[in-house]
């Protein structure tokens, strides 16, 4: 299913089109297994797990390694917010040893998880200590993503996600006890090489001459708050929550007070609001990732690492 928008707003008297956003039906299978306790696949007795989306396949491969088989319901290049399941995927969950997912994030897979594998999910936002969502003119912003009461977008802070990638290690070593040793380590393993980029990121940032970042949509709460940002998002968590104008207005008002010199772009949303906005402002564009569909090149290191130097660009980082 393919669904797109495009909408006319104004900041101040110049007019603003919206974003165009497509949304690609998934038609991804799910790894098969056989329907034992543990729900071992038929290759190799290997453990199959589901991941929702990129940053939880990452995880789910590292950790998994090769005592387990990764599926993903996210194709690259997708718009993680507005998956649809097919038939097949849903079927699938019920054989799947493990789902890692993200809740609030895609209410399909939410309704999915809670219908089919209610007892094989692990949702890694309760790993993890959750931020409220943002706010917008004073009142709480109401979406789809953030039905649950927080921000869902907790992949973005490195620290969150070695804490994740422990209790994921911790999951899988209960649901496939004699890979226990292995699943624990190479989870281990993977909370270190996080802890590693955390670092490089908190004294990438430590000495900026400013600390505002205008987003397209406001997906970057949690690396803010992890590295003392200033988050002002276009649109708030959902990319395809409409900006009103009073919003746009505001967002160029702040921006122009705070001296912003980019505005911020992603890979999967439609760049159309933010390129307006930066030439209302006199500012200039680049691509801070959401790391919401894995990388042409790399994975979800090297991408945070991009962003790191996008971040240092544009705050005047020393």
């Amino acid at each position: 299913m393919m669904s797109g928008s495009s909408r006319r707003m104004h900041v101040r008297t110049a007019s603003l089109l919206a974003a165009l956003t497509t949304v690609l039906t998934i038609t991804t299978a799910c790894g098969s297994g056989q329907a034992d306790p543990t729900r071992k696949s038929s290759q190799g007795g290997k453990t199959d797990i589901t991941a929702a989306m990129y940053p939880l396949q990452w995880l789910a491969e590292r950790i998994g390694g090769p005592d387990a088989t990764v599926t993903t319901l996210t194709k690259p290049g997708v718009e993680p917010h507005d998956l649809e399941l097919a038939p097949v995927q849903v079927a699938d969950l019920e054989k799947t040893g493990l789902v890692v997912y993200i809740r609030g994030v895609q209410p399909a897979v939410d309704e999915a998880v809670e219908q089919h594998a209610a007892d094989r999910g692990f949702d890694a936002a309760t790993a993890i200590k959750t931020l409220p969502p943002v706010t917008q003119e004073g009142e709480a912003v109401v979406e789809r993503a953030s039905d649950v009461g927080y921000d869902p977008h907790i992949w973005l802070d490195p620290s969150r996600m070695a804490a994740i990638a422990t209790g994921l290690g911790d999951r899988l070593a209960a649901t496939d006890p004699a890979h226990a040793t292995g699943y624990r380590e190479r989870a281990a393993a993977t909370a270190t090489a996080l802890k590693t980029l955390d670092d490089e990121l908190a004294h990438g940032l430590s000495k900026c001459t400013s600390t505002a970042i205008v987003t397209s949509h406001a997906a970057f709460g949690y690396l803010a708050d992890r590295y003392k940002l200033r988050q002002i998002g276009i649109s708030g968590i959902d990319p395809e929550a409409e900006p009103s104008p009073a919003r746009l207005a505001e967002v160029a008002k702040v921006a122009e007070q705070e001296k912003v010199t980019t505005i911020f772009t992603e890979t999967l949303v439609s760049p159309k609001v933010a390129e307006v906005l930066s030439t209302e402002i006199g500012a200039k564009t680049a691509i801070l990732d959401p790391v919401e569909s894995q990388p042409a090149n790399g994975d979800y290191l090297s991408a945070m690492r991009q962003n790191l130097t996008a971040l240092q660009a544009a705050l005047g980082c020393s």
